[in-house]
């Protein structure tokens, strides 16, 4: 049975804002502009002077706290959605973390407690965010999150968190396949390297964004309105027989 919200916009959960330069704001603001009403999270009091003021300046009547890693946060946020709104249209999952020292030197040298902290937080959170959100979400709609090409290819210093994002991009599926017959699509975005806070947690980032741009098909690096516009276009019905993919936006950097 479809519920209809008195709130006639769409709504979406946007997880992952940083600062105005991170991939979910560019994604935001481009489903601000399509129409939706947002809601924003924030991970603790460190973040939320930085993604409040960002959240406000679109109207975000929600701008909650949320520690992805603790399934109780999560359902908070739930419930505290629920009362606001009837429904969910789009989740923004834009989250990853590993140690700073698993993403250099060897990955045959990543600890067993560094590989479970970046499967858990990188991977196992969209299974988790997911399952949260599904009975705010009876009339479907869109699940998204980020990935890059080190899921699929090796890219030196990205280590664990190229085996983190490939169990993403294998949990989409999944979850597309578990997901359908109630008309939620599932699917990640590849983006380009672009300069963002979590860019800078991996070693000779500059030196990578540089050998990029030469060595695309198109000569040239992406940018974080790219991201956004793909972003939104994959949460709305424009792409609503879009599901379980892994879609790129690099400049044709997956071909070469």
């Amino acid at each position: 049975m479809s519920i209809t919200s008195p709130n006639t916009k769409k709504i979406a959960l946007i997880i992952g804002v940083a600062n105005e330069r991170s991939l979910a704001w560019a994604i935001a603001q481009c489903l601000h502009k399509k129409g939706f009403e947002l809601i924003f999270t924030y991970v603790n009091e460190k973040m939320e002077s930085r993604v409040r003021p960002l959240a406000e300046s679109l109207g975000a009547k929600l701008i909650l706290p949320c520690d992805i890693g603790s399934e109780v946060e999560v359902q908070n946020v739930i419930n505290e959605i629920s009362k606001e709104y009837k429904v969910l249209d789009a989740v923004v999952h834009a989250v990853a973390f590993a140690n700073k020292e698993d993403l250099e030197g060897r990955f045959v040298d990543t600890s067993r407690e560094g590989f479970r902290l970046a499967l858990d937080i990188s991977a196992y959170s969209l299974v988790s965010l997911t399952r949260a959100c599904l009975p705010l979400m009876q009339n479907g709609g869109s699940i998204l999150t980020l990935s890059y090409l080190g899921a699929q290819r090796v890219i030196p210093n990205y280590n664990v968190m190229g085996v983190a994002k490939a169990a993403l991009e294998a949990c989409v599926r999944y979850l597309a396949y578990d997901l359908g017959p109630q008309k939620i699509r599932v699917n990640a975005l590849s983006a380009g390297p672009v300069k963002t806070l979590a860019a800078a947690g991996i070693r000779d980032f500059r030196e990578k964004l540089k050998a990029a741009e030469q060595n695309t098909p198109l000569k040239e690096n992406i940018t974080q309105e790219d991201v956004g516009a793909l972003g939104a276009f994959l949460c709305s019905d424009e792409a609503k027989h879009v599901t379980g993919t892994t879609m790129f936006v690099d400049s044709g950097a997956h071909i070469m």
